[in-house]
């Protein structure tokens, strides 16, 4: 239906659906057959004008002229991490970039803006007509689109690659790279053919697949890590790099080195998960003066307060072998009756353990489930 939503009936029956969002789903329709919309078309414009309702927060006043399915919105990179990854292909002097897997064309619209002329193929029908009516919305002259199998295309003469495989089968999400759609072996071999390629992936692929000689970068937005991106060739600056938007802030390092160790001191630092995914906890602890208090677990604490972008610190009140009743009592003691629950390294179920708490009274606290040498432990924190 993108290509009836296209037409001027589309367009005024979109319209309308977008004063309607958010709304009663069964009004809007009425309201819509109403105005003389057929039914298919009215419930096409009305989830359109729905899913660009829920896109804003990824492309912001773009959202409002974009087409969306509902996986391609969720699969679909934020702006503000596509902009940050087509500038730096830019600033390499990347002209040309041929983008295999490009979804509804969220990484194409950025690496166009930044001034890169882009041929996109995608091998899904509605998919690429989907990314293909992105072009044409946004008026991006320099962006092609192609529904074509991503093994197919002729590489030569462009001067980067961007692959973005998918990572989703019969609706479900798969973990393991042999059953990405290209396959990981295509995948994994184009650097070979580009020197200049980057691969979106996702955050929990295993450092054991980066390329020789590339640098892994995991990103996060307001926290939630979002992304790993493999830079290939000439394009890899670090071995392993941690960004988190929108502060831009980075972390770099080898990604093997080891934190030293010592005791539970007076902050705990969480650092952000960009961070703990890209191996670079060693790399952070020694921004703040600080060691590990058990080796595998990714808490750093320090003696002193440090303002850093790559955590969040907390001040440590009590510290206890794990106990249920010894900590119910405490907490009861300090009148607290909202407790934020953060763990690593424990088995315990959060919500089962706020419920048997039991808690009342007017105070807040941060329990922190963890280990030290081993042995479970709780830490009553406050926010620093």
């Amino acid at each position: 239906m993108i290509d009836a939503l296209r037409t001027p009936e589309g367009e005024r029956a979109l319209a309308t659906a977008a004063e309607l969002a958010g709304g009663d789903p069964l009004a809007a329709a009425a309201t819509l057959r109403a105005r003389g919309v057929p039914a298919d078309l009215a419930s096409a414009a009305l989830t359109q004008a729905e899913l660009r309702r829920r896109a804003a927060g990824k492309f912001g006043s773009d959202a409002a002229r974009m087409f969306f399915t509902r996986a391609g919105l969720e699969q679909a990179t934020r702006a503000a991490v596509s902009e940050r990854r087509a500038a730096r292909l830019r600033a390499a002097g990347v002209r040309t970039l041929a983008d295999l897997g490009c979804g509804i064309g969220a990484d194409a619209i950025a690496a166009v803006r930044a001034g890169i002329k882009v041929y996109a193929v995608e091998a899904d029908p509605g998919t690429a007509s989907v990314a293909a009516a992105n072009a044409a919305a946004l008026g991006l002259a320099d962006l092609t689109v192609t529904c074509a199998d991503a093994t197919s295309v002729d590489l030569t003469g462009f001067d980067a690659v961007f692959c973005d495989p998918a990572r989703r089968r019969g609706g479900r999400r798969v973990f393991d790279p042999a059953a990405y759609s290209p396959s990981w072996d295509f995948v994994a071999a184009l650097p070979e053919r580009v020197p200049h390629t980057v691969l979106k992936l996702a955050p929990g692929i295993d450092h054991a697949l980066v390329p020789p000689g590339a640098e892994a970068e995991w990103v996060s937005v307001r926290g939630e890590v979002v992304e790993a991106a493999f830079w290939c060739g000439p394009l890899a600056e670090v071995p392993r790099r941690a960004t988190l938007l929108p502060s831009g802030a980075t972390l770099s390092g080898t990604g093997v080195e080891r934190a030293p160790v010592g005791p539970v001191r007076r902050y705990l630092y969480d650092p952000d998960g960009a961070v703990v995914r890209a191996h670079l906890v060693a790399e952070f602890a020694s921004t703040v003066d600080g060691t590990l208090a058990d080796p595998d677990i990714a808490y750093v604490y320090a003696a002193t307060a440090t303002d850093t972008p790559y955590g969040r610190r907390l001040a440590v009140q009590d510290e206890m072998p794990f106990s249920l009743k010894r900590l119910r009592a405490l907490l009861r003691d300090r009148g607290v009756g909202r407790v934020e629950i953060l763990k690593r390294g424990s088995a315990l179920d959060p919500e089962q353990l706020r419920r048997d708490l039991r808690l009342a009274g007017p105070n807040s606290a941060t329990v922190v489930l963890t280990r030290v040498a081993g042995r479970p432990i709780s830490l009553v924190c406050t926010p620093d």
